[in-house]
């Protein structure tokens, strides 16, 4: 049994688990309730896994306060992009990076269970640890090669909730137990992305482009540097 739950937690992965805002700390409230569950109700013969991710982006996604969704609605309209905290860095990923560490996770439970029956990282290397702003400037540098023009954005000078300013995962466990790496550098993960969204803006086969996306990552053997 594998659940996802994203905690962007700056810790080694024999750190205890904690966060000072709700979002954070829930998530470390679901890696403890998972814990006493697989401890309490589950035998041998199930393995309950939990995976976090670092901050994911790629094509598809649309969902509300996104980053990059609401850059594409902000764009596509002609308006700037409010941006609450340019300064923050996170560790951001290609969606296909943790899908493909979830299906090697899923597997090697199956095969294996309690060996890996644990909490697991899939995060970027220092490479795409990269703060807000830059996330944003490699994006609107790709998304103007399209038809639109002129993509900016804007700090948001409201009074917001506390958020960390940094967020980084440590992958180590799942490089040395699971034999899993990243494979798209900052360049190609924003590229990918924002390749994505203009062929969807233009009415394009998105089915055919994602499969192709996918092609082009399983057919990558370059690890992205540490």
């Amino acid at each position: 049994m594998l659940r996802q739950s994203r905690l962007d937690l700056g810790l080694s992965r024999d750190r205890r688990a904690r966060g000072r805002d709700p979002y954070s700390n829930s998530k470390a409230c679901a890696e403890l309730v998972t814990a006493a569950y697989r401890a309490s109700f589950f035998g041998e013969g199930v393995a309950v896994a939990t995976a976090r991710a670092g901050n994911v982006v790629g094509g598809g996604d649309f969902a509300a306060d996104r980053i990059l969704p609401d850059a594409v609605r902000a764009f596509t309209e002609g308006r700037p992009l409010d941006v609450r905290f340019p300064k923050a860095v996170r560790p951001w990923q290609h969606v296909l990076e943790p899908l493909s560490g979830y299906l090697m996770l899923a597997e090697q439970a199956f095969r294996h269970g309690p060996d890996f029956a644990d909490s697991w990282n899939f995060g970027p290397g220092a490479d795409s640890e990269r703060d807000v702003e830059a996330l944003l400037t490699k994006f609107i540098a790709a998304w103007d090669q399209g038809e639109s023009r002129g993509a900016r954005w804007t700090p948001d000078r409201a009074a917001h909730k506390h958020e960390a300013n940094l967020l980084r995962l440590d992958t180590t466990k799942a490089r040395e137990k699971l034999g899993w790496r990243p494979r798209l550098g900052f360049d190609e993960m924003v590229d990918w992305t924002a390749r994505w969204y203009r062929a969807h803006a233009r009415g394009a086969d998105m089915r055919a482009l994602t499969y192709e996306q996918i092609d082009a990552f399983l057919a990558s053997d370059r690890l992205r540097p540490e």
